[in-house]
């Protein structure tokens, strides 16, 4: 047994003294922002954003001009996208609740064997674990989001989106099933690739390059085919580190659509859409128009 405890006792004693330091180091660095720098770092961009945006030296007024500017200068897909980060950014912090874990995995996780299976197909579009996974899934989608609502328009984007989410996770549920590799999967890659997979089908020569590496730029057409060549070599070896099946029926059902889609199902909505329109500016002084540019 000693030629076991021997390289275990110290780095049981490493990892203690490593977590003290950080504990202590966390609690003088807490300490010395509260008590020293943080009410003169508050006072200077107070007077900065006075200075900048030319407002009432009032924290609330200058941090209501600052917003307000930030904003207006926001891209319509950047706005458009705003809103599905924030119900992401909530989902994430509910899953930090202990009490809401149940409900979390009932409903905000796809699971082909689980008993409740149409809701989460949606749902769980909204919903991430790690942080590190919709901090990178987000980035996508406010990268991508100019491009693809000047493609689709904002109505036609939002639908596209949410319908992307459940086509995607019903390819998963199948592929689990026919494998029977069944477990929860969650996240909004799978729509995600939809939208990724829409710009690069429609734009295929356009330029990109990998955040970290900035130098290597390649064609969108060629980073579909790749995408598509790793998923589909990830659903049929058994890589089961991400969901292969959800991220390939996304990417298909994005390139479907720009092909055919737009014209099989937007273009044919239109009676529809005019009662919804007729319903929504109907009322004293109020007159609207569509939402959803051409494609």
């Amino acid at each position: 047994m000693m030629w076991l405890l021997g390289p275990i006792i110290p780095a049981c004693l490493s990892l203690c003294y490593r977590s003290l330091f950080k504990i202590f180091i966390r609690v003088s660095e807490d300490w010395v922002w509260t008590t020293q720098f943080r009410p003169n770092i508050s006072v200077l961009l107070r007077g900065l954003m006075c200075q900048i945006f030319q407002c009432p030296p009032t924290h609330t007024s200058c941090q209501s001009v600052f917003i307000n500017q930030w904003w207006n200068s926001l891209s319509e897909g950047h706005r458009t996208v705003s809103g599905i980060i924030a119900a992401n950014v909530v989902v994430f912090c509910c899953w930090r609740v202990p009490s809401l874990q149940r409900s979390m995995m009932k409903y905000f996780t796809s699971n082909p064997a689980s008993k409740t299976l149409c809701l989460p197909m949606l749902l769980s579009t909204f919903s991430h674990y790690s942080f590190f996974h919709m901090a990178a899934n987000m980035y996508v989608l406010w990268s991508f989001s100019s491009s693809i609502v000047s493609i689709l328009g904002r109505e036609q984007f939002l639908a596209v989106y949410l319908s992307a989410g459940v086509i995607s996770t019903m390819f998963s549920y199948v592929c689990k099933t026919a494998s029977g590799r069944l477990g929860p999967s969650l996240g909004a890659s799978g729509a995600i690739m939809t939208v990724l997979a829409a710009v690069c089908t429609k734009m295929p020569e356009a330029k990109l390059a990998i955040i970290f590496l900035p130098m290597y730029a390649f064609s969108a057409g060629t980073a579909l085919k790749a995408i598509l060549a790793m998923d589909t070599a990830g659903l049929f070896l058994g890589w089961r580190y991400f969901d292969h099946a959800a991220h390939l029926g996304g990417a298909l059902f994005g390139m479907w659509y720009i092909m055919y889609g737009h014209e099989l199902i937007w273009k044919n909505r239109e009676p529809l859409v005019k009662v919804w329109h007729d319903l929504r500016t109907k009322g004293p002084g109020r007159g609207g128009s569509g939402g959803s540019g051409p494609l």
